[in-house]
């Protein structure tokens, strides 16, 4: 579904989703969360920390990519809090050349008022009205395919809508640069609590130091853990933590312009080089304290393909908390999702509060228009 047309992908009246437990896919793309996180505070970090202005400045020119969006956000240069919506792309995947989809979504609210950075976790299945797009149908799919249709505009205005709150900025990451940062600052050193195996690499138990390649397998494994996801959690925070503190040591100097240049050449922004210097001076107090969440869903398929349907109380939740986080009185919030929620809860029997299996449906505009206004809470 993610790679055809949007007019047949619209999801016309009637279709029917299965929906099962919220908690079966959530962890689908943890490690890839907390690597876009990891490597952006890297590259703004490195950038500032090492004073490297001149080549900070090149490797951020060549990351600068403005969208085609009307409104310019001039937040950072006002020092006030900020919204930034991180992309973690699956460009180049399996041999690929196309766009691809956005594997990863994180909403992020920085406030140097407060002191505060909340990141919010968006699932790449979330049900969704993709907005940004031309086209004489609605479109109503996966939240990760308004990357692929519209670029990063799209994927922006595609979240504002989700969640009513308005989107500063836009970082995009590409995942496969991730070896060559690890290369680049010569390995790090973890300390794995049990000897394992995956994917071709091998693991002792206790301090090791390990490459890029080993790095990936090293945070993926989890069957073998006797912790599972917990456990797999725990390294995989280990391995971004190693990274961070190798990138910022007196011995990654020397590969400062390696390390930038492995990093901007897969990554792209509309924050210019003076936005991330001020946010490196102005905002870094908010890094004092950081939150993590996510926008919890009830797994479901169509047609065999996996989704995430957020309920009202969910969607209204996040919304208040990310408007929050930037200084905003919440909202009643209404869009598609809500009121499509509201017309299954009403017409279908749908009962977000069981586990059981159910239909969800996708109305027409014929029974929105009807039944379901922008008053209708």
């Amino acid at each position: 579904m993610d790679n055809q047309d949007p007019n047949k992908e619209f999801l016309h009246r009637n279709q029917r989703i299965f929906v099962r437990n919220e908690h079966q896919k959530y962890h689908y793309t943890v490690l890839k969360s907390i690597l876009l996180i990891a490597l952006m505070f890297i590259f703004v970090a490195g950038a500032y920390g090492f004073r490297i202005y001149s080549q900070a400045s090149n490797a951020l020119g060549n990351a600068y990519r403005p969208t085609d969006r009307t409104h310019i956000s001039h937040a950072i240069a006002e020092k006030k809090p900020v919204t930034v919506l991180l992309l973690g792309v699956d460009t180049g995947d399996e041999g690929r050349t196309d766009r691809g989809n956005s594997d990863t979504m994180i909403l992020a609210t920085v406030n140097p008022q407060t002191q505060k950075t909340i990141l919010m976790s968006i699932p790449r299945d979330t049900l969704a009205e993709i907005y940004g797009i031309k086209s004489s149908k609605k479109i109503i799919q996966k939240i990760n395919s308004a990357y692929n249709l519209g670029k990063e505009a799209a994927a922006m205005k595609s979240v504002e809508k989700l969640l009513g709150i308005h989107i500063d900025h836009y970082v995009t990451m590409d995942f496969h640069s991730l070896p060559k940062i690890v290369d680049a600052v010569d390995g790090i050193t973890v300390d794995s609590p049990f000897p394992f195996s995956y994917d071709g690499s091998s693991f002792t138990k206790g301090k090791q130091v390990i490459t890029g390649k080993q790095s990936l397998s090293y945070a993926r494994m989890r069957y073998e853990d006797p912790e599972g996801d917990y456990g797999r959690q725990k390294r995989q925070r280990q391995v971004i933590m190693a990274i961070v503190k190798k990138a910022l040591s007196l011995s990654a100097l020397p590969n400062m312009q390696k390390l930038l240049n492995s990093i901007s050449g897969s990554m792209s922004t509309d924050l210019s080089f003076d936005d991330i210097m001020t946010l490196m001076q102005s905002y870094r107090g908010a890094s004092k304290k950081m939150e993590s969440d996510y926008l919890h869903g009830h797994s479901a398929t169509i047609n065999g393909l996996s989704y995430e349907i957020a309920p009202t109380a969910e969607l209204r939740r996040v919304s208040a908390k990310m408007r929050q986080g930037v200084g905003q009185e919440p909202i009643n919030l209404v869009n598609k999702e809500t009121k499509l929620n509201k017309l299954n809860e009403r017409y279908n029997s749908f009962d977000f509060d069981s586990k059981a299996e159910q239909d969800y449906q996708i109305y027409g505009n014929n029974i929105n228009s009807e039944y379901v206004t922008n008053d209708d809470n």
